[in-house]
């Protein structure tokens, strides 16, 4: 039985540059092999501190490398599912990033792909993976804080650059999809609850949400969360029970935002510190893909999981009346 999965990286984007293929290279069975890229030069610039990778200039000659047995595509956001499915049918797994999917109903179909190639696929939800979240869910599912009641986050960066593709609609973009998809994951992941109702206003900027607000219901507790693509960096999620309280300080940029630290207020009524201080989210990610593809073990984020954030993404959509 192989002990490596060889991973391929379908377009040298700035997060495989950054983020994934360091990922890779540190992951404990993973090596990365091929980097496919269109634009001259990118996929040769990323591959070079990593030893022998094989490059090519077309996507579908990845999709045939003999040795690639994964792959991750950081694509724009109309063109993951449709890479998703070419890379399952061709016989290799599949790590996409987020969102796999523009619409809920698209990654019921990428699932019935999944089961019919016998390939792993997920979303890049890297925060599902960090030991802080488990933590979290964790230290609400003991009553830590008591009855979870109130949820609170935000989370925004500054860009209004008009040739950047979070800023395009016709390739997706806009701030629910590039970040709002976190404040409803990790609220999801660590009640294991979903949404009932959801009331939202949105700013629109040239056919992009380039700011939300949203309200959301949950048995037993409310989420409330902003995200924009217009306000100067910040981000903080705080869980909030009739007991206690967390605050997760750097709830999704963990390392680049500042350190990974939870601030817990406990029903003694003291206040202590939890730190991860050595925890790269992304290296743990691939860590996880590898463990599932090799050895068969449960992963964190399936796509049923994916498929109930974007049901929710697209109930914020409706609730704010996107045009």
């Amino acid at each position: 039985m192989p002990n490596t999965v060889r991973w391929g990286i379908l377009s040298a984007a700035k997060i495989a540059r950054e983020w994934l293929a360091p990922a890779i290279h540190m992951s404990d069975r993973g090596r990365l092999t091929a980097v496919a890229s269109r634009t001259p030069g990118k996929a040769e610039s990323l591959a070079a501190r990593y030893g022998d990778v094989t490059i090519h200039h077309d996507y579908d000659a990845l999709l045939a490398d003999p040795n690639v047995d994964a792959i991750y595509i950081p694509l724009p956001n109309g063109a993951h599912v449709e890479w998703t499915e070419k890379c399952l049918r061709a016989g290799k797994h599949v790590l996409c990033e987020k969102p796999i999917a523009l619409k809920a109903g698209e990654i019921d179909h990428l699932i019935k792909v999944r089961d019919e190639t016998g390939k792993h696929a997920a979303e890049a939800f890297m925060v599902t993976h960090h030991p802080q979240w488990h933590r979290v869910r964790e230290l609400i599912a003991r009553g830590e804080i008591g009855e979870l009641r109130q949820v609170q986050g935000g989370f925004s960066f500054f860009n209004d650059d008009p040739a950047n593709i979070r800023n395009d609609a016709s390739q997706g973009g806009g701030a629910l999809r590039d970040i709002g998809v976190y404040p409803s994951v990790v609220t999801r992941f660590v009640t294991l609850h979903e949404p009932t109702a959801i009331t939202a206003s949105i700013d629109w900027d040239h056919g992009i949400d380039a700011t939300a607000r949203v309200a959301a219901q949950f048995p037993g507790f409310a989420l409330d969360f902003y995200v924009s693509m217009r306000m100067h960096p910040y981000q903080s999620m705080l869980f909030h029970g009739d007991k206690g309280w967390i605050r997760v300080a750097t709830p999704f940029n963990a390392k680049l935002y500042g350190d990974d630290v939870l601030e817990i207020r406990d029903r003694s009524g003291a206040t202590r510190i939890e730190r991860f201080p050595l925890v790269d989210q992304y290296t743990v990610q691939i860590d996880a893909f590898n463990a599932t593809v090799l050895d068969g073990a449960p992963y964190d984020c399936p796509l049923e999981f994916s498929r109930g954030n974007q049901r929710m993404i697209d109930m914020i959509y409706a609730a704010a009346g996107r045009p």
